[in-house]
């Protein structure tokens, strides 16, 4: 059996299992999704969105990329916040990044590896943006936990200042964009402590999460 012919079996498997334990769900997934959530993450394999947090199929709207980077010129993470936003009505956007993400400690070590070096600029600008935190964290390997999460942080401000959520904010519309990071080693996620829903709360929140990063231990 082929590789390929192997992961069309484990589909069957899955669906079997489904079936059996959620009678009528494919029928009713089929004719609407209604999340409440959008998880904006890293495209790293090991971080599969839908199992981390125990949802099913249909209950999370996901955005995946190398290093869950926002930017405002990138019309894919655009339009499906906006999808999100204005259609689906998600009520929590959730950016999740990871420890040992691959594309923030390339970033780090300023590597060259040819055309995604234009898209880890934008995690080179975090760096630079918040280098003596990234000093001050102690030894390489905290120095890279600690870009982790200042990744997500900044991540979530780049969500924040979108005309899509500014504008949602603007009309009323309940929203909330969320801090999280999640640990390779443990299976767990770590909320970072910026959770914004208004443009109010932007100023204050922002520097208080700096600020519990900055005096985190372990």
């Amino acid at each position: 059996m082929s590789n390929l012919e192997n992961l069309l079996e484990n589909n069957n498997q899955w669906s079997k299992s489904i079936r059996e334990e959620h009678p009528g769900f494919f029928e009713k997934l089929s004719e609407q999704q209604a999340p409440k959530y959008l998880w904006i993450g890293c495209a790293d394999s090991r971080v599969p969105a839908n199992e981390i947090v125990g949802l099913l199929p249909g209950e999370l709207f996901v955005h995946r990329n190398v290093a869950n980077v926002v930017v405002h010129t990138d019309l894919n993470c655009l339009s499906v916040l906006q999808y999100a936003v204005d259609y689906l009505k998600v009520e929590h956007i959730i950016v999740t990044g990871h420890y040992g993400c691959g594309g923030v400690r390339e970033a780090m070590n300023n590597s060259k590896l040819g055309l995604i070096d234009n898209w880890l600029r934008h995690v080179q600008d975090v760096k630079k943006k918040h280098s003596e935190l990234l000093e001050n964290a102690g030894t390489d390997d905290e120095q890279f936990q600690r870009m982790c999460e200042l990744n997500v942080l900044e991540q979530v401000l780049n969500v924040c200042q979108t005309t899509i959520v500014q504008d949602a904010w603007e009309r009323g519309q309940k929203l909330t964009v969320n801090s999280w990071v999640y640990g390779l080693k443990d299976g767990l996620v770590r909320d970072l402590g910026l959770s914004v829903g208004s443009n109010e709360e932007i100023d204050a929140k922002y520097p208080a999460a700096l600020d519990k990063i900055a005096h985190k231990s372990g």
